[in-house]
């Protein structure tokens, strides 16, 4: 959905009718997960994706009823039978697939949620989309991680799952008597901290860009900083030691964090705050040898056995990575394994 942002920007300006189309429930082996988004134009243009190419052209067909209208429409794909699976699809599985219009009437409650999600989006905040599942009237209500609603009122059932959908960055469906909800989460931009500069961390803070992660770099030996070469450079580098600057952050889900100082000074003053967020992944460099000396140093700061575990240590796949760029790869699927495992 963050990657349609631009090309709703750009048919809104040219006052294009659109439909939105989610995947918002799968069965089995589908080719695209819950919460994947295409938007279509009133032109039948398409941006994004909802099953790869297998349904896209029915869904366009369908789209179609509907564009202009004030209505949603719920559509089911898999594997063939002469009932209720129209379209097959060539993994085996089975989507549910929720059309929309994207709220481009003037002065509507749709039109409001949808502007204010575009802002929300924009700026990279954390919300949740509650969309009604109905083949009538689409109603749809925005929730921030405060509490606040925008859009249609909602239940206090289905107001509370939105909420915790914000912590455990999972979509969700939900029935409430005979109504049926879609709850969709628009996470923050997920947050990338590097605890120590060094080749690897050059070569991590590209792989971590070109998958759209802030990158921040914390190391307090200046020289260090300094001296390494970045081809793209972090979001932003901080020359203090780590609890100086994590103490002072939003440490949540959306975070990953990452040791590679080799310093205990500098790697275990990071991991005492981070033991005590509830962040997406811990990983820290080093030998499993290295690895016990830090358990035992830890565990002589008060951590238990089970805080020590959430640490991937050593960091990264098992992929027998030589050189720097080959463990910044391994490194760097460690994290999107994490962040994936939420989606």
């Amino acid at each position: 959905m963050k990657a349609l942002l631009k090309q709703i920007n750009t048919w809104a300006a040219q006052n294009k009718p659109m439909v939105l189309a989610r995947v918002i429930q799968t069965w089995g082996s589908s080719p695209r997960p819950v919460g994947s988004s295409m938007l279509i134009s009133g032109d039948l243009d398409m941006a994004g994706s909802v099953s790869g190419g297998c349904v896209e052209g029915a869904v366009l067909k369908e789209a179609k009823s509907i564009m202009g209208a004030s209505r949603g429409k719920r559509l089911f794909y898999g594997v063939s039978d002469d009932d209720a699976w129209a379209v097959g699809l060539s993994c085996g599985g089975k989507i549910q697939v929720y059309l929309q219009p994207w709220f481009t009437a003037v002065d509507t409650p749709e039109k409001k949620v949808a502007l204010k999600l575009q802002q929300l989006l924009a700026d990279n905040k954390t919300c949740v989309l509650v969309t009604l599942l109905s083949d009538e009237d689409d109603k749809n209500t925005l929730v921030t991680p405060d509490g606040k609603t925008i859009g249609a009122e909602l239940p206090q059932e289905v107001l509370t799952k939105a909420l915790r959908a914000v912590e455990k960055r999972a979509h969700e469906n939900l029935t409430v008597g005979d109504v049926q909800y879609f709850i969709h989460v628009f996470p923050r931009r997920s947050q990338m901290l590097i605890i120590g500069a060094a080749h690897v961390t050059a070569d991590l803070v590209q792989f971590a860009s070109q998958f759209d992660f802030e990158t921040i770099v914390i190391d307090p030996r200046g020289t260090f900083v300094k001296k390494t070469t970045f081809a793209i450079r972090p979001d932003q580098v901080f020359e203090k030691y780590p609890s100086e600057v994590l103490n002072e952050m939003e440490l949540d889900t959306n975070t990953y964090a990452v040791i590679l100082s080799h310093d205990p000074k500098i790697d275990d003053d990071a991991l005492q705050v981070l033991l005590r967020k509830k962040v997406a992944y811990i990983g820290a460099l080093g030998s499993k040898k290295n690895h016990e000396k830090r358990t035992g140093r830890l565990l002589e700061k008060g951590f238990t056995a089970e805080d020590i575990a959430r640490i991937d240590a050593p960091i990264g796949l098992d992929i027998n990575a030589k050189g720097a760029k080959e463990i910044a790869f391994s490194i760097m699927g460690a994290v999107i394994k994490a962040k994936n495992e939420y989606l």
